[in-house]
């Protein structure tokens, strides 16, 4: 059996369509509103625990509001087989927010109010050591604070997890916290936002991964959208392609492909091999609306 720990958001996602996203200054109106359950780590998360073979155990770390929506995601993410021993309710704090446009392409532009999410201090983070000293892998991503972010990073580095950091959304990082991490998955805004690098084909791809290498993870992956991704690591360097789909909403995309990668690498797939895996995962979620129940199950794939 091995220990998946995911760290990160949870958000309560309010979600308008759109022919196009509008400009900065023009109104426009929805052709729907939908809620939804979101949240890039709680995505991941559910990503995983749907992915994954039975044995395998989910927990995942976040903090929530002490409110109702909290109570409709610990029910699901219970449904899923996620373990809440990493969750905590927080008096007098709302559950996150993301209020998401979505474009008739599938493109979206989205919008956070961090809420209890900010809450989830390195002193917070004092009372998960255990779950994190008990992973085997350990995904995490930018939605929580950085400095928490770069000690859970530590810690679970230091007990002898491997450690992925998803580095969305995009910011600038301190060096140190790459010290700690094996895999990086930036998408190409955010591997520019690193290196500095406009990420815009395979040569410039292969510009920013050999910056990151030199920050410290051993393998990069800039996932590239409907191209797939581009994979530099010690067996393999190029673009593992995408599964060619007519996309509906890309929402959760990314954090579909994280999840399934880390359950792809902790049953010991080739990291080629996971990538592949995780692509097939992303194209089938990008063919749904919605973040979490875009996410698909195991037997989908």
């Amino acid at each position: 059996m091995s220990r998946l720990v995911i760290l990160g958001s949870a958000n309560a996602d309010h979600v308008m369509s759109f022919e196009y996203l509008p400009a900065p200054g023009q109104t426009l109106m929805s052709k729907d509103y939908r809620f939804e359950h979101g949240g890039k780590g709680a995505n991941q998360a559910v990503a995983c625990a749907r992915l994954c073979q039975a044995g395998n155990r989910i927990d995942f770390i976040c903090h929530l509001g002490a409110d109702g929506i909290a109570d409709q995601m610990c029910q699901s993410w219970h449904d899923d087989g996620i373990h809440s021993d990493g969750i905590t309710k927080v008096n007098g704090l709302s559950t996150g927010t993301a209020m998401i446009f979505v474009g008739a392409n599938g493109e979206n532009s989205i919008g956070v109010s961090l809420g209890a999410n900010a809450s989830m201090t390195t002193e917070a983070l004092e009372k998960h050591q255990t779950l994190l000293a008990q992973a085997d892998w350990f995904l995490v991503q930018l939605e929580t604070p950085t400095t928490t972010v770069a000690q859970a990073l530590k810690s679970a580095k230091k007990h002898g997890a491997n450690t992925l950091l998803n580095p969305a959304p995009a910011t600038v990082l301190g060096t140190e916290i790459y010290r700690w991490v094996d895999i990086i998955t930036p998408n190409e805004t955010e591997a520019e936002a690193i290196t500095g690098i406009e990420v815009c084909d395979e040569n410039t791809a292969r510009l920013a991964a050999q910056m990151l290498h030199q920050l410290g993870p051993e393998t990069v992956i800039i996932t590239l959208g409907s191209r797939g991704a581009y994979l530099s690591c010690s067996e393999f360097e190029g673009v593992v392609a995408g599964v060619d789909v007519k996309p509906v909403d890309t929402v959760a995309a990314g954090d579909t492909f994280n999840g399934a990668l880390m359950v792809a690498l902790s049953e010991n797939l080739a990291m080629r091999d996971a990538v592949e895996f995780a692509n097939r995962a992303a194209a089938i979620a990008v063919t749904r609306p919605g973040a979490q129940r875009s996410i698909p199950y195991r037997h989908e794939l």
